[in-house]
């Protein structure tokens, strides 16, 4: 049997194997804990607020909106959520909403069936189906058409979508998680956001904190950068 894996970690080798089933899962439950908020580096208060938020939302299977600049870690925290969830088994499959060109969105997120389009030779799926059970991350939602946020509205309102050529609908068993460096209250009032998708997306709102309001976290992230370079990491 393979052995679970949660980043660099081999959960296999967590505890004794004369654990009882109960303490070995219990076990698993720490490692994927620490490992989760691990990542997330800091001793600053706003992080400690971060952990504790996550600790708390991580467990509700609602969807999630995450806010705060470029650079500030959204999805270090998006893939905590993920990995302090019931859905941690699952896939995280994440989606750079602005890196997609809006002809090719829908096919990329729902998929399609044989003879869709000129090219379609076979079924295929999309991104919603390969996150099946577990989390889809909308990165820089903030980007999206009108059009695309009437598809993301009835995938968020109902859980259903379509493949493109196919009429019958299928359910989307997948939490969304969405991240935005934009101010979507403004995007809203300017008519650039839907407002009906802001309060689908936004049922729990965390927000990241720039490094500049948290100065005291600077020599972590400086001995966590020294220490990883030194052993020839990459981050």
């Amino acid at each position: 049997m393979a052995k679970e894996k949660v980043g660099s970690f081999d959960i296999g080798k967590f505890g004794s194997s004369n654990q009882l089933p109960d303490e070995r899962e219990s076990a698993k439950k720490t490692l994927k804990r620490e490992f989760a908020l691990g990542q997330i580096l800091g001793k600053s208060k706003p992080i400690k607020k971060l952990k504790e938020d996550l600790d708390r939302i991580s467990s509700c299977d609602v969807n999630v909106l995450i806010t705060g600049e470029s650079g500030t870690g959204k999805e270090l925290v998006v893939r905590a959520i993920h990995y302090l969830s019931a859905r941690a088994g699952k896939p995280f499959i994440p989606v750079n909403c602005g890196a997609i060109p809006e002809n090719l969105f829908e096919n990329e997120l729902f998929g399609h069936v044989k003879g869709a389009f000129t090219d379609a030779a076979c079924r295929q799926s999309g991104l919603v189906e390969e996150a099946d059970g577990g989390t889809l991350f909308l990165d820089e939602i903030g980007t999206t058409s009108p059009y695309i946020q009437i598809k993301l509205l009835r995938l968020l309102q109902d859980r259903e979508y379509k493949l493109l050529g196919d009429s019958r609908l299928l359910k989307a068993d997948v939490r969304i998680v969405a991240a935005t460096n934009r101010v979507l209250e403004t995007l809203v009032q300017t008519n650039d956001f839907r407002e009906d998708l802001f309060y689908r997306l936004n049922v729990v709102s965390l927000d990241i904190p720039p490094l500049r309001e948290r100065k005291e976290d600077i020599p972590v992230l400086v001995r966590h950068f020294v220490r990883n370079y030194s052993r020839g990491g990459s981050q």
